[in-house]
């Protein structure tokens, strides 16, 4: 008989360790050279709990007990925090282990989610993870997750020092990052949309600021980078254009200063941005109660429009936008 023999780890005993390992966890090249083996198998055997092996099927009671740990221990707020001095094979661990628990249900609840609501700081760093460029697709990854869900979507909406970060991300990152975060971005505003009808209702001078000292939408819309804003532009036809945000999308075409810029926009050296802002300037044209200000603007540049519209995109082979250019040159011409 083997006395020696070491009883198995619980998923408790698993959580603790990898706790104290990530708590010892420094930024010296040696420290890391040590641990990431160690490292690395505690997030497997994590992992392993949570979605079984190839021999075993996942034991919720041991899933509840890992949980339960999980939260006791503070363990996701650690590893956000430390994911960057860990092995490349380790954070994808990492995003493996938080995105389970993220879609761990009880029925209707999710716990994870519960217990992230009462540690917001959770959510918080996982979107400053774009701060870091080695580990920012882990933890926008984590985000993508974690933006599923309408209450932490809610949370951090309602957070004008993080949410409003997005533009600063989007804007002045590498073009991966960029894109990760502006996927994000478009997941907060288009997932859940009775609650950013709502939040865009009752943050509208917030988010179209035009204060170049707040960062908002219209940092996105006036972005001197090609890609911001053709995304941009588009994601914002998509949330006028949707029933939800109706009143948004009537407060937004009632000013001048907002036509204006589309029709700037119009003339973009970019025909891609230019085909963008036409789905953004049609709203305007097609409302029958046009704002009196927005009615004077389309009259006085009557005929010019006219004559631009009809030269607009002509090589397009595109039924329905040909349609739409029409509607627009008949609904000028009878202003």
């Amino acid at each position: 008989m083997n006395f020696f023999k070491q009883r198995p780890k619980t998923p408790g005993d698993i959580a603790k360790a990898l706790k104290d390992s990530l708590t010892k966890l420094d930024s010296t090249v040696d420290n890391r050279r040590r641990n990431p083996d160690d490292m690395a198998k505690l997030l497997q055997q994590m992992k392993h709990v949570l979605n079984g092996d190839g021999d075993s099927h996942p034991q919720p009671e041991a899933i509840a007990q890992l949980a339960q740990e999980v939260y006791a221990l503070d363990l996701l707020q650690l590893l956000i925090k430390k994911i960057g001095k860990l092995e490349f094979e380790a954070r994808k661990e990492v995003t493996t282990v938080f995105n389970c628990l993220l879609r761990r249900q009880i029925g209707v609840r999710y716990p994870t989610v519960e217990y992230i609501l009462t540690k917001p700081q959770v959510l918080f760093l996982t979107l400053d993870g774009y701060n870091d460029e080695d580990v920012s697709l882990n933890t926008g990854m984590i985000l993508r997750e974690m933006l599923r869900h309408e209450a932490l979507v809610k949370l951090l909406l309602y957070d004008e020092q993080h949410f409003y970060t997005f533009p600063k991300y989007i804007e002045t990152t590498t073009f991966g990052v960029s894109c990760d975060a502006f996927s994000n971005f478009k997941e907060c505003l288009t997932r859940h949309k009775a609650l950013v009808a709502e939040y865009l209702e009752l943050n509208y001078d917030r988010f179209f600021s035009s204060d170049p000292n707040q960062l908002s939408y219209n940092t996105l819309i006036n972005s001197t980078n090609y890609v911001t804003k053709r995304q941009s532009l588009k994601l914002l036809g998509e949330i006028l254009l949707d029933r939800s945000n109706f009143n948004v999308m009537t407060r937004y075409i009632s000013y001048e200063s907002n036509l204006k810029v589309m029709m700037n926009l119009l003339r973009d050296k970019s025909r891609n941005i230019q085909f963008e802002a036409f789905h953004v300037f049609k709203v305007f044209v097609a409302n029958p109660k046009k704002a009196p200000t927005i009615a004077a603007i389309l009259r006085r540049n009557r005929d010019k429009l006219i004559v631009f519209l009809k030269d607009f995109h002509n090589d397009k082979d595109d039924e329905v936008f040909t349609d739409e250019k029409m509607f627009l040159i008949q609904n000028i011409n009878d202003l």
